[in-house]
């Protein structure tokens, strides 16, 4: 029952967040989307290896 909770919570925050952002004059330029982008994948690498470890000597 919790797990519906926590999906409805998350779906509704969906449903409120999208269109502000949407109508958000904010706009990110391709060059420091590339920017952000270059980073996700070492990023994810390193998390994962970190939670390996921890499952390990857990």
């Amino acid at each position: 029952m919790e797990v519906l909770i926590i999906l409805a919570v998350l779906f509704g925050a969906l449903f409120i967040v999208i269109p502000l952002i949407e109508r958000s004059k904010m706009r990110i330029s391709d060059e420091d989307t590339a920017k952000w982008a270059k980073w996700i994948w070492p990023l994810m690498g390193i998390l994962l290896v970190a939670q390996l470890l921890r499952m390990m000597f857990s």
